[in-house]
């Protein structure tokens, strides 16, 4: 059986039953992380309880990390599980070592870099192809960018893990036990239509646009529930109808929360949260990517009129939230968690990546 050292910055709360399963599949894995509870509780990242090993390492300013790679290199290991991000120097010294660790390496990541999404779908960095051509196997997040690496790679074992947070699979069974009446009242919410936002606050938000979107609709009729805290996030006391929550880690309350809305609403850089939000049964609302709309990976899983909307304007936006009926967002909403019971469990997610680590070591584990 493999040896497994999966390395990592932090282990946050919503990866932690990932980890704790595929342990239990392979039988032996010691997870390393490299960044403090400091460091995360300053991305507003909160921690999940995982035994985990702490690695020295220095990060720099410039995304370069360097850590002591003398544990992932115990004889006890013949598979390391790295990141797929060419500014872990560590990394790049593991992979042109092979032929002397005879470790096998799979590197887990993106593959592709967000912000320069547009430029690198056409054109794959050239960084990131040599560190895959070096690698054994590579856990890709999403399908998109798994298929156009594999183009490249033909025969290099890879997947999609198909990226989800713990506990999706309670989520997608979820049913309030009051009505949404009921549930509006308890939170003195009474707008007839109900649009949740449930993210950090970074500088990627466009939170321009989900204020733009605030100020232009019926405040009688619509009403917005917020989520999420972070440094950019704006003062909504001075909308009526915004229905500021803060931080919630409550998951009765954040339940009880989505239940009451018909429409997920985040205007850009959507990842894991959308997740949450189909899971719930919520419909995705967003704009279309851009130079200046930038999103994750993760908004792929979007399809447009299918089980959410990509919208090129303010005034598309607009149009469809006031017009759009509620057979619509039902049915958007049956499908969204639809694709999430049947695609994006952490049984799956294991799985996939299991489906790698067969193939490099040469060993069947059950799926």
């Amino acid at each position: 059986m493999p040896h497994i050292a999966q390395y990592q910055p932090i282990v946050p709360h919503y990866r932690v039953a990932f980890f704790k399963r595929m342990e239990e599949k392979v039988g032996s894995q010691d997870v390393y992380t490299y960044e403090g509870t400091k460091e995360a509780a300053n991305n507003s990242f909160c921690v999940g309880n995982l035994r985990c090993e702490h690695i020295s390492s220095v990060v720099m300013s410039c995304g370069v990390v360097v850590s002591n790679p003398l544990p992932l290199l115990s004889k006890k290991y013949n598979v390391l599980v790295l990141m797929l991000h060419w500014g872990h120097l560590t990394t790049w010294l593991l992979l042109l070592t092979k032929w002397l660790h005879r470790k096998k390496i799979i590197l887990w990541g993106q593959g592709i870099s967000v912000k320069r999404y547009l430029k690198e779908e056409k054109k794959p960095d050239w960084k990131f192809k040599l560190m895959i051509s070096l690698a054994d196997g590579v856990w890709f997040y999403m399908d998109k960018e798994k298929d156009q690496w594999q183009s490249l790679f033909p025969k290099k074992p890879m997947v999609a893990l198909r990226n989800t947070l713990s506990g999706v699979e309670q989520m997608s069974a979820y049913a309030p036990a009051e009505t949404i009446g009921q549930l509006k009242s308890k939170y003195a919410i009474q707008e007839e239509r109900i649009l949740i936002f449930c993210a950090r606050f970074n500088s990627y938000r466009r939170i321009d646009l989900l204020l733009e979107v605030i100020q232009s609709l019926d405040k009688n009729r619509f009403g917005f529930i917020i989520i999420g805290a972070g440094e950019n996030k704006p003062d909504f006391s001075r909308f009526p109808n915004v229905h500021d929550f803060g931080k919630v880690y409550d998951d009765s309350v954040k339940r009880e929360l989505f239940s009451i809305a018909d429409i997920y609403f985040q205007p850009g850089w959507v990842g894991l949260s959308i997740v949450e939000a189909m899971a719930y049964g919520k419909p995705i609302f967003t704009f279309k990517r851009t130079e200046d709309t930038l999103q994750c990976v993760e908004y792929s899983y979007i399809k447009d009129s299918h089980n959410g909307r990509i919208f090129s304007t303010v005034t598309e936006c607009l149009s469809t939230i006031e017009t759009i009926s509620d057979d619509e967002l039902k049915k958007m909403g049956i499908n969204a968690r639809t694709y999430v019971k049947n695609n994006l469990t952490i049984e799956h997610m294991v799985n996939n990546g299991l489906s790698v680590i067969n193939q490099v070591t040469s060993v069947s584990i059950e799926h």
